[in-house]
Parts: structure tokens; C-alpha cells; sequence
């Protein structure tokens, strides 16, 4: 992702991080933790919504998704593995992968890992491609069906997201919450 598509998908975020300020419980309850891929790193470690601070991300090189996303979901058995030893009780985690490829390496330990994570309720897994993304992949690797971008409506993608938290974070842990439709920035 070059030039418009990750000044857009920047900007996205900081919109991200505003709306969800004017939400008091999602900034207490909505934690968030950023992985780029190409090389893989952690941006961002988990952290409340109060706390987290939108870097403006970049691009290089390759794409090892699969690597990112058994890195992503490995932080996030730890902080489930935080929570549990501290007896405090959480929602399901939601996560959140945007692509414009596809994976220079192999994605099936991934895929394997979503799908047993999706089964056992572990956390709710959401492909999102932006224009060139490979959508056969993400399909493959997502038990629900994928999402394609509408040209560059990162900010409308995160305003949906920031919406759908905080309305899970309203509810009571375990309660099953109703998503809006992801039209105005996904093609359905």
C-alpha cells in the first residue's frame, strides 16, 4: 500500500482514535493493537482506546502475512492469557486484517489458526482488501466472507468500527450485539 491508499488508511485511523474519544466506556473498555506486515512489526502493543496514540504507518518491501498474522494472534493469546490470571472478564476480541496483496509466504498456519480461533469463540477474525488485494486468499483464510474496500473509504470503514465497539462495549460481556451493515464503505 503506496501513496493515496496508505495516506487514506493514516488518516482512517486518527478518525478512529476521535470517534472513539466521544465514547467515555470505549475509551475505558475498547483496547487496540496495531501489526504491519513487510517486515512484520508491532506498532502498537495493546492498549485502552484513552491511551492509544494513531503512528502513521508506511510501507516496505514484502508482504508475510502469515507470519503477521500468527504474530497478531499470538499478542493477543497473551493478553487474553492477562486478563484470565487477573480474573477480570472480557469481550470477544476482534480482529482486523487490510491488505492490497497478497501473502510472500505461506498462509496456512494462519488460516488454520483463524479457523480454530473462530470455532472455539476465541476472537471474531475480519478480512478487509483494498483495491489489488488477493480476495481468493482472504476468503480462504476468513470464515466470513471478506470485505472489499469501496475505493479509498478508510474513514467510513473506521467510523463503522468505532460504532460497532462502542456499541459492544454498552453491552454486557458474552451478550450477542447486532453490527450495522458495512455499506458506505465496503462494495456488498
Amino acid at each position: 500500500m503506496q501513496g493515496r491508499p496508505i495516506d487514506a488508511l493514516n488518516q482512517g485511523l486518527i478518525a478512529f482514535k476521535d470517534e472513539l474519544a466521544t465514547d467515555s466506556l470505549a475509551m475505558k473498555r475498547v483496547e487496540v493493537a496495531i501489526v504491519t506486515f513487510g517486515p512484520v512489526n508491532t506498532v502498537a502493543e495493546f492498549q485502552t482506546a484513552d491511551l492509544f496514540t494513531p503512528t502513521r504507518l508506511s510501507t516496505t518491501g514484502d508482504t508475510p502475512m502469515g507470519a503477521a498474522i500468527e504474530h497478531g494472534l499470538e499478542m493477543l493469546r497473551r493478553r487474553k492469557d492477562e486478563y484470565k490470571a487477573n480474573g477480570i472478564s472480557y469481550y470477544r476480541p476482534w480482529v482486523f486484517l487490510i491488505t492490497d496483496g497478497a501473502p510472500t509466504d505461506s498462509v496456512v498456519a494462519a488460516e488454520q489458526a483463524i479457523k480454530a480461533g473462530e470455532a472455539a469463540k476465541a476472537f471474531s477474525f475480519f478480512a478487509v482488501g483494498v483495491e489489488g488485494a488477493n480476495m481468493e486468499i482472504l476468503a480462504k483464510l476468513s470464515t466470513r466472507q471478506p470485505l472489499k474496500l469501496d475505493g479509498l473509504k478508510f474513514r467510513e470503514l473506521f467510523s463503522w468500527l468505532s460504532a460497532s465497539l462502542s456499541g459492544v462495549s454498552q453491552s454486557q460481556v458474552g451478550q450477542t450485539v447486532a453490527l450495522q451493515s458495512p455499506a458506505g464503505w465496503a462494495e456488498v
